[in-house]
């Protein structure tokens, strides 16, 4: 039986092509496109492995805030913007605070990994 490679497979093939063969052999503008396909690549890579545990988890800490455990990812965080805006929920109310905290340092894992900001 033939099983074809995964999607995490085949990005990381592509992504290692063109980091370790292509992007050497590349100058100027050429090189630069090289390696920023390769980043984003390693973007969707990174999003395909860590946005589900993200969106779990942020789905979790909004419920938890508005103790609506019923209600969608994207409800809960259209209603957290709402309490905001009203007033009706504090900008400096601690569980929300340790909740943008947490959601905010998932988002940056995928999106920009080495950001010194992650590693305190």
């Amino acid at each position: 039986m033939h099983e074809a490679p995964s999607s995490e497979e085949l990005l990381g093939s592509v992504i290692g092509f063109l980091n370790q063969v292509a992007a050497p052999q590349l100058s100027g503008q050429a090189a630069f496109h090289a390696r920023v396909a390769a980043n984003a690549l390693a973007l969707v890579e990174r999003e395909m492995a860590q946005r589900p545990t993200a969106d779990t988890r942020a789905r979790a800490l909004f419920a938890a805030l508005l103790n609506d455990e019923a209600s969608t990812l994207e409800a809960l965080n259209g209603q957290v913007c709402a309490q905001i805006r009203s007033g009706d929920l504090a900008c400096d109310n601690p569980s929300l605070l340790a909740t943008l905290r947490e959601i905010t340092s998932a988002q940056l894992a995928i999106d920009q990994p080495s950001y010194s900001g992650l590693n305190p």
